[in-house]
């Protein structure tokens, strides 16, 4: 295989998983009677531009990962809708957008972020490729083309003379298979001073945190500053500010713009660039040393798992997230582990986690089955599920996360 991004040939293994069924492929009752697919999960990392990227399997990479049945909402999380609300508040009035100005959101799942603008004189645009999500967002008022993003959906836009002032790609740049497809789009709907913002996990917290969950087929390469900015080069775009944020356990938000816009490059972009150098993402080391970390939160899961067993204890899960179900597949935990899991999206209710089968139910229903610990899998969300669930601490019931390290909370 060659680098997604440089066509360098790949040499490099940064971790194996084995073999998995599409972290989000949820279950119905019905096809627990038939055969799941399960593909390879192993990733590598180009030496040359340093593009971490899950290996090809032969179906095609996208078939059935965002189908009509996608059931992540991103409206899901009241934290995230908080984060999103933040969030565009902060670009109408850095970037001065009014009713001249058109934004464009990329993956714009169930109109979680976008209808903050709703009310103001703002035009918008939503691009969104499942079915399930896209029909959610019109429900509430939101333009939405249903589509993936790239260069032939860039130039049919332009075609009807549509240029943005702001893009918007929030934990999507992840799930692109080419991303210099999807670089060099976004590059030909900008205006003249136009700012592309991207989030998505920094490549260095899932070093330093050992957060080997967020590897799942859906996310097709991971990012550090110094690969995106790369990527940006080499299609006429760069990076004039970068933010720090905590979400997913450690993002980045960065902010683009064409060769010659006016806007300045900000110190933040020169540090947080040294603080990769200085952590190592340009050295193979670095990389070499991730398997034996994620080895031993396997061990410590499964550990944890029979000796509650053997003590007669219940655990359960919170969070149907797909990091949840990478953790599982690859720890090979099953029901006899883990009783059910519970997730408030009623998308998944009633439907079976991906090779583990664990049961998917309404949080409603926890204290009927007694638990004596819940592990809650999105442990990016883990103050937030605790604090909505204060009534099972005080029955007792102990909360717990895996990763970075198995924790009893």
């Amino acid at each position: 295989m060659n680098c997604r991004h440089c066509n360098n040939k790949l040499n490099h293994l940064f971790a194996d998983l084995h073999y998995s069924p599409p972290s989000n492929r949820y279950l119905t009752p019905e096809q627990l009677s038939r055969p799941e697919v399960y593909y390879p999960l192993r990733v590598q990392v180009c030496d040359n531009c340093w593009l971490v990227q899950t290996e090809d399997y032969v179906e095609s990479e996208t078939d059935g990962l965002f189908d009509e049945n996608y059931a992540y909402f991103s409206s899901t999380s009241s934290s995230f809708l908080e984060h999103a609300k933040i969030y565009c508040e902060k670009m109408i009035s850095r970037f001065s957008l009014n009713s001249e100005s058109l934004v464009i959101e990329i993956a714009s799942n169930d109109g979680y972020l976008l209808k903050n603008f709703i009310g103001t004189e703002i035009n918008t645009i939503g691009i969104e490729p499942t079915k399930s999500t896209a029909e959610a967002a019109k429900k509430i008022g939101i333009n939405v083309i249903q589509d993936f993003f790239g260069v032939d959906l860039a130039n049919k836009l332009l075609n009807d003379d549509i240029k943005s002032d702001l893009i918007i790609g929030n934990n999507v740049y992840a799930h692109i298979p080419d991303i210099n497809d999807f670089t060099q789009g976004m590059k030909l709907l900008l205006k003249k001073d136009g700012v592309i913002t991207l989030e998505m996990p920094h490549l260095l917290e899932l070093l330093k945190h050992s957060q080997f969950d967020t590897i799942y087929h859906e996310h097709f390469s991971y990012h550090s500053l110094y690969t995106i900015q790369k990527i940006f080069k080499k299609h006429g775009l760069r990076i004039f500010d970068v933010d720090v944020l905590e979400t997913h356990g450690g993002s980045l938000r960065v902010y683009g713009c064409l060769e010659n816009a006016s806007h300045i490059e900000q110190s933040s972009v020169s540090n947080v660039l040294e603080d990769e150098k200085n952590s190592g993402l340009q050295k193979l080391d670095t990389y070499n040393s991730f398997q034996p970390m994620i080895d031993n939160i396997k061990i410590n899961v499964i550990e944890f798992l029979i000796e509650k067993k053997k003590e007669g204890k219940t655990v359960v899960a919170y969070g149907a997230a797909a990091k949840g179900n990478t953790l599982l597949n690859y720890c090979g935990i099953k029901s006899d582990l883990i009783t059910a899991v519970f997730d408030a999206a009623e998308a998944k209710q009633g439907k079976f986690l991906p090779g583990s089968h664990i049961p998917i139910l309404d949080p409603k229903k926890i204290k009927s089955f007694n638990p004596d610990y819940v592990i809650i899998l999105p442990w990016n969300i883990a103050d937030e599920v605790m604090n909505q669930n204060k009534e099972l601490q005080k029955d007792g019931i102990k909360f717990v996360i895996a990763v970075p390290e198995l924790k009893i909370l």
